[in-house]
């Protein structure tokens, strides 16, 4: 085989159509070999049989058991490289890096460990646990352990980047018309029965028909996947036959999840993948990624040996200064990407390059993203990360949504990242959870909440779509749950009912689980219709959680993490026992699709509008005596009821072209007591009459009510009344 020098940037293994440039970085480095397995030599189809060193077994069933080395001689910048004429698409791959194992100085190099690229594009096969795995030895964790792991690991594939896009085109909605939907690309699609078999639990599934219509009947523009990047499922977790189904424990940071593919190629999943993202671009849906550059799947000091561990240690990972063998973990999960080391951020930024430029994503969340931003062990809010997504010409022109806190010593980070970013709201999730649920005091925070959040994102110049609100999330509850469980019930982790939160702000009205009393599942059916009616005309961006317009039940699973089953699984079979439910949803995104006044791009500055002759503020307070609310009734603790009107005519920000936008003016009566509770309307400069728009107790085609009139408002019940013009 010829073996020419070739260049060190891109890393990662390219493919020009001749053959493969293959380069690594590694600074700890004395040895790198290249290792080439079965299959991708001659225009990519042929296999290469011949063995230059010792063979070893294959991870998967269908790989072929050779193993050619090659030693890589040329380095330049750390980086080592060579390029292989005649090696092309479907050549598996890894590398195996010579160098200093000596823990207690960081440094942890393992020549008998195959490692993945930390670059590659598409991984074939998982891990299968066996000692073999670790570099040190069972019960000995201060010996070196020599067995060879490759006939247990995946490997790195060398894919065909090129692909017919088409005329693919990223939709680009605005922040302020977006509706996010939270989504696991297997949960999602396995029990669809309107999706092909074969395709079900598959990024081609996820494209289907069914699916799409789904998301667009719903009003969705953008779905927010659960990662999708390689990860791993941990030895722990397989042994109690359990898996990690949620999937934050990344080992590939550019391949595309092998397990989400129906392909049988190799690396069949990145064209897969490329595809289902032009199919949801062609019905005018975004595709965001749920990234997690905070960690990766080789855990702690007794975690295995797979990638960044055995090619450069202390490069990758966050250790500690008085202790190099210890592994900083502002994660929960075992280590800390390095984010003061450039070679960590280049990692990080080539790879969300990547995503947006090849793979046509449109945006990121980041999986605890606080950590992100430790320089040292503080949280810094300009740390060296934000900057580089700030300047960067592509990154910064997607969207970038922060989970704002991790398990670290001030970690909670909410309100606090730079201008750029959009936040998952953690504080509106749970003021809003108290409110429904009759938490006292929670009535001034819930104002907040409702508008947009400015305590916690004005200061920074952001607008209300900094606050991505959400009442549940994959992490917690269903809306389903939250009606119906006081408790978390996470048996079937196995792990004593111990894991997950014990803080969920819900409750069962009356029994835990599943009731058959008509009055307790009325008022939890009541209690779904106010989360969502408050999601959906809050300020800011909303976000749903899959299979909640379903009625989707985890059976009180708070943390269902490991439950590739049907306890995470969305039920489509049974969507038709909750029509009601779904078409109510669709109805509530409707209207704010259609009403500028639930999406502002400014916040309320409770000024009136320009020439408005009545003076009538753009949002006004009301007390159910029909007065505006003052200081001494937002400070009564027990007040649970309140309405709030917003002026159509006074939105402040022009439209697109610059004219002035006006809307219907909309009055919003929220109840959130046990028994019913009398409003008196406003008076004739409002409105000459109020239509009832939406009512969550259940009642339908209410009449119109006049100025001056009182409106009963049932226990826990939102009323959404619309404005009617003195002409009708």
């Amino acid at each position: 085989m010829q073996v020419w020098p070739g260049t060190p940037y891109p890393l990662g293994a390219t493919w020009d159509g001749s053959g493969t440039n293959f380069a690594l970085f590694s600074e700890v480095a004395e040895r790198v070999e290249l290792c080439l397995f079965g299959g991708g030599e001659g225009n990519g189809h042929g296999a290469s049989r011949s063995s230059a060193a010792a063979s070893s077994g294959s991870g998967d069933p269908g790989q072929e058991p050779t193993e050619q080395r090659i030693e890589l001689t040329e380095v330049d910048g750390f980086v080592w490289h060579c390029y292989l004429p005649g090696i092309g698409p479907g050549q598996r791959y890894g590398y195996r890096v010579h160098g200093p194992y000596d823990p207690r100085r960081g440094q942890r190099c393992d020549p008998a460990k195959l490692l993945l690229d930390p670059y590659g594009k598409a991984v074939d096969g998982s891990p299968r646990w066996n000692e073999a795995l670790f570099s040190y030895r069972s019960g000995d964790p201060g010996a070196l352990n020599t067995i060879d792991s490759a006939p247990f690991m995946p490997r790195s594939v060398v894919i065909n980047p090129y692909f017919d896009w088409a005329d693919d085109r990223a939709p680009r909605t605005p922040y302020h018309e977006t509706l996010i939907y939270e989504a696991h690309v297997r949960g999602l699609t396995l029990l669809n029965p309107d999706v092909p078999e074969n395709l079900r639990g598959s990024y081609s599934g996820l494209a289907s028909a069914a699916v799409i219509e789904h998301l667009t009947r719903l009003g969705v523009t953008a779905v927010e996947l659960m990662p999708v990047h390689q990860f791993v499922s941990e030895q722990r977790l397989s042994e109690r036959g359990l898996s990690n189904y949620w999937g934050y424990n990344t080992i590939g940071f550019f391949a595309p999840h092998n397990g989400y593919s129906s392909s049988a190629e190799p690396h069949g999943q990145v064209a897969e993948f490329k595809a289902m993202v032009r199919a949801l671009h062609n019905a005018g849906i975004e595709v965001i990624l749920d990234v997690v550059y905070n960690h990766t799947a080789e855990g702690g000091a007794l975690g295995p040996t797979l990638s960044f561990r055995g090619i450069d240690n202390a490069a990758y990972y966050q250790l500690a200064a008085d202790d190099p063998s210890r592994y900083l973990d502002y994660t929960g999960c075992g280590n800390s990407l390095n984010v003061r080391h450039p070679h960590a951020l280049q990692l990080i930024m080539d790879s969300l390059r990547y995503w947006v430029i090849e793979m046509h994503v449109d945006g990121f969340r980041f999986d605890l993203a606080s950590a992100l931003a430790r320089e040292l062990l503080e949280v810094d809010r300009l740390a060296t990360f934000f900057e580089l997504v700030q300047q960067d010409p592509v990154v910064s022109q997607v969207k970038l949504i922060a989970e704002p806190w991790d398990v670290g010593e001030g970690g909670y980070q909410v309100g606090k990242f730079p201008p750029l970013w959009s936040e998952w709201n953690g504080k509106y999730r749970d003021t809003v959870r108290d409110f429904w649920r009759g938490q006292p005091a929670t009535l001034p925070e819930f104002a907040s909440r409702l508008t947009g959040s400015s305590d916690l994102y004005e200061t920074s110049a952001r607008r209300p779509v900094a606050s991505v609100n959400f009442v549940t999330c994959h992490d917690g509850f269903t809306l389903t749950d939250l009606v119906s469980y006081s408790h978390k019930h996470n048996e079937a982790n196995r792990e004593g009912n111990q894991d997950g939160s014990d803080d969920n702000r819900s409750a069962s009205y009356g029994a835990e689980g599943p009731a058959d009393d008509p009055a307790i599942t009325e008022v939890r059916a009541r209690q779904v219709r106010n989360f969502l009616v408050t999601l959906f005309c809050s300020q800011g961006v909303p976000m749903l959680l899959a299979g909640d317009e379903l009625g989707r039940t985890q059976r009180g699973n708070n943390n269902a993490y490991c439950q590739d089953n049907d306890i995470s699984w969305v039920d489509w079979a049974d969507a038709s026992k909750h029509a009601d439910l779904l078409e109510f949803t669709r109805s509530l995104a409707q209207l704010r699709r259609e009403h500028p006044v639930f999406r502002r791009r400014r916040f309320f500055s409770g000024e009136p509008a320009a020439g408005d002759t009545a003076g009538l503020r753009d949002i006004i307070w009301l007390a159910p005596s029909g007065a505006e609310m003052a200081g001494r009734d937002w400070r009564d603790n027990g007040r649970m009821s309140v309405g709030v009107y917003l002026n159509g005519e006074a939105i402040s920000e022009p439209g697109p072209r610059g004219e002035q936008v006006r809307d219907d003016s909309f009055l919003l009566l929220f109840n959130a007591r046990a028994e019913p509770v009398t409003f008196r309307l406003p008076g004739p400069a409002y409105a000459a009459g109020w239509a009832p728009v939406v009512d969550t107790s259940g009642r339908r085609d209410g009449p119109s009510l006049g100025p001056g009139a009182t409106a009963n408002v049932p226990a826990r019940t939102i009323l959404v009344l619309k404005a009617e013009s003195a002409g009708g």
